[in-house]
């Protein structure tokens, strides 16, 4: 069996921390002693920084005052895992003394123990203990017992020695060690890491070296790597629904970028309405001549609701909740309308904004043309089931602006355009869209805005099921279905969910793919 330099690493990187570790922590570092220089200062620095403190450049020795006084704190401590015992420092049984500590250029005027952990007993500091001393060059200190991080403080007044012209003095030199120690037993200067000590950066700092060759191992095998399941070769050929062209715009391109060879060619007029698609995919379908039960691979069409009779070789497949609203013109002086007043005003009992509480401005209808899924579902849904008055201009620049009328035009986004540009313009749209366009304002229905929850709840009644559609039965393996499987994955989902949209699979009943408590046979 080979293994991959990826999986080295990864062996790499669990076993050399863990080695490390053990050896340091359990193995070497049992038994560890060690000292702390916490303060070495000397009064004269003292002294500079205020008057209050000349007082400590008079201490005096014998009666002698001193000639440069300085001031030395040091920690001595357990820094192992193993308690240390009298028996455990390295020096003769006879010798009471543990550790000796000197200082070059210095001599000792006196000491102290300022500080000791409660499990220090103290009888090992009381004057005329064994081993706790100063002959004036260097200070004894006994065999203590400590346990694991355990510690005292040793406070030393020095004066400087005759003879002695540096002016710096050297550090201080601290002799002792432990049989059975970490590095030959010696006792070692430690340090204080607010982050982590020296032993455990230097894991951390292995793992990410490990990390970072297991990364680069792995980024440059991707290029080898298979191609994700949805992926598949080939062109595929989009078309239909304007509502939903921003969806399929952003996932094809994302489809492109995972799947290197397919082909998504899109153009401004890949997308012309609804009907349009599903007419360019049966014109396909039939062009092909394909043996019943087979399907093209290569295309797919979008429609904002379901298909018209008639077109029995077109398969549905739902793909997301699409939410529609009414746009108006700002001047409109409108934010809400009842369910009724919007029937009203596209029955053309109602003409002029100022009769349902706007501003005196004439009503002009900006609607998309017939095959809109967008304008079939607000005949059905909103309307209900009434289709809009007759078109009183074929364009919609021509509109009279002192009298109401309508017009239409092909797209989610001219219709957005005129309704921002034309006075008194009410007109429909995909939510998403609308909520892009500055210069429009969407309209409440009886005081719900377009949500999914006002959906959900059936109080906001102007929304859509996506429905992608095959000629037939697609081939597995082909590039139309790896595209809708790619749509119902979680990338797909997170570009429909951008859009506005509701992935079908998402909701309770995704082959349905309709808002909750809606009836089925709507």
């Amino acid at each position: 069996m080979s293994l991959s330099w990826g999986s080295v690493a990864a062996v790499l990187g669990l076993a050399v921390p863990v080695v490390a570790a053990l050896w340091e922590f359990v193995l070497a570092g049992r038994k560890r002693l060690g000292y702390r220089v916490q303060l070495d200062t000397t009064i004269r620095d003292s002294a500079a920084s205020g008057p209050d403190t000349t007082v400590l450049q008079r201490m005096q020795w014998d009666g002698t005052s001193l000639r440069d006084p300085s001031v030395v704190l040091l920690r001595i401590e357990n820094a192992g895992w193993s308690p240390v015992v009298a028996g455990d420092y390295v020096a003769p049984a006879s010798d009471p003394v543990g550790i000796r500590i000197a200082f070059p250029g210095r001599r000792v005027v006196g000491m102290t123990v300022t500080e000791r952990s409660p499990q220090v007993p103290p009888t090992f500091f009381v004057p005329g203990a064994e081993g706790f001393e100063t002959t004036g060059r260097e200070i004894r200190l006994p065999k203590v017992i400590l346990n694991r991080r355990a510690h005292y403080k040793v406070l030393a007044v020095l004066d400087r020695e005759e003879g002695f012209t540096e002016p710096e003095f050297p550090e201080a030199e601290v002799t002792a060690g432990v049989v059975g120690g970490v590095r030959g037993g010696n006792i070692k200067k430690t340090a204080y890491y607010p982050f982590a000590s020296r032993q455990v950066r230097w894991l951390l700092a292995s793992l990410i070296l490990v990390s970072a060759t297991q990364s680069a191992f792995t980024l440059a095998g991707s290029d080898e790597a298979a191609a994700p399941l949805d992926c598949a070769a080939g062109t595929l050929h989009l078309s239909g629904s304007t509502a939903f062209a921003p969806v399929l715009r952003e996932a094809a391109r994302q489809y492109e970028r995972t799947c290197p060879d397919a082909r998504i060619p899109l153009t401004a007029t890949s997308f012309k309405g609804s009907v349009d698609g599903l007419d360019t995919l049966a014109a396909a379908g039939a062009g092909a001549r394909l043996p019943d039960g087979r399907g093209l691979g290569d295309r797919l069409a979008f429609s904002d609701g379901p298909k018209s009779d008639g077109r029995p070789r077109l398969l549905p497949r739902p793909v997301a909740l699409s939410l529609f609203t009414l746009v108006v013109h700002e001047d409109a002086g409108v934010e809400d309308l009842s369910l009724k007043q919007v029937r009203d005003i596209y029955a053309g009992h109602v003409t002029n904004w100022s009769q349902v509480k706007g501003n005196d401005v004439p009503i002009h209808l900006v609607s998309r043309n017939p095959g809109s899924g967008t304008r079939t579902t607000l005949e059905r849904q909103v309307l209900g089931g009434r289709p809009l008055p007759a078109v009183t201009t074929p364009d919609c620049a021509g509109l009279d602006r002192g009298r109401p009328g309508r017009c239409e035009v092909g797209g989610t986004g001219t219709l957005l355009d005129t309704v921002a540009s034309t006075p008194g313009a009410l007109g429909h749209s995909e939510v998403g869209a609308a909520a892009a366009h500055d210069h429009v304002r969407q309209v409440r229905i009886d005081g719900y805005p377009a949500t999914l929850e006002g959906a959900d709840q059936g109080a906001y009644p102007y929304w859509q099921t996506e429905i992608a559609y095959t000629y037939g039965e697609p081939p597995a393996d082909s590039v139309a279905a790896g595209f809708l499987r790619y749509l119902a994955d979680e990338v797909g989902k997170d570009v429909i969910r951008s859009k506005g949209h509701r992935p079908c699979a998402e909701l309770d009943k995704p082959l349905l793919c309709r808002p909750d408590g809606t009836p089925a046979g709507r």
